[in-house]
């Protein structure tokens, strides 16, 4: 059985259960995963196996990266992920991974890079509080103090000033699995899940 598969976010959406309770989802399409390498404790020191994901055409890949995906036997794929295992004499190079080894109900970690807002200040960014808006203030959205000078001179690494938010590597540690739909490769994942529409996501069956 594979560990777990890479996917595609559709959108978010509802449900209802037989209660009638209204549960919020988010859809997520399975891409095509075939084995491109496995990897042993022996020659690479731990144990996982390698896949391929995301179809393109070969004039846009690299010799070297044509050369790996034609060892294994595999046509042109542009992307490439790990799933750990602990026995990877079960599994084959080329062999394909679908959504046949995941089923309602099971518990999943999904992983992907949130949406990037671009950017910030450190009232976005650090939720921080914001100076009086009164005649004469000077100080509305400004970061105000941000090291003494004589001592130490400088700023101290880590200090939370404006910045890059978002786009983060971000994980969902408890996922449930609600609706799947093997013919149209659909998942349907409770609750919300990192990134925008198109975001790859990495499902991984929680044991």
């Amino acid at each position: 059985m594979a560990p777990g598969i890479f996917v595609r976010k559709i959108g978010m959406t509802h449900i209802f259960d037989e209660n009638g309770t209204n549960i919020p989802v988010t859809l997520v399409q399975a891409e095509e995963c075939q084995i491109s390498q496995i990897k042993t404790s022996k020659t690479d020191g731990y144990n996982a196996i390698q896949v391929a994901y995301g179809q393109t055409k070969s004039s846009k890949l690299s010799k070297p990266i044509l050369g790996h995906l034609e060892k294994a036997g595999l046509p042109s794929f542009r992307s490439f992920g790990e799933f750990a295992v602990s026995d990877p004499t079960q599994y084959n190079l080329a062999d394909t991974i679908d959504l046949t080894s995941f089923e309602i109900g099971q518990t999943v970690k999904v992983t992907g890079n949130s949406i990037g807002k671009g950017f910030t200040g450190n009232q976005k960014r650090h939720n921080f509080s914001r100076g009086p808006m009164t005649h004469g203030s000077k100080n509305h959205r400004l970061p105000g103090s941000i090291g003494a000078g004589s001592t130490p001179s400088r700023v101290y690494p880590g200090k939370k000033m404006a910045g890059q938010l978002g786009f983060k590597t971000t994980t969902i540690d408890n996922s449930t699995i609600l609706y799947i739909d093997n013919d149209e490769k659909i998942l349907a994942l409770k609750g919300s899940l990192p990134g925008k529409e198109k975001n790859i996501l990495k499902v991984i069956k929680k044991v």
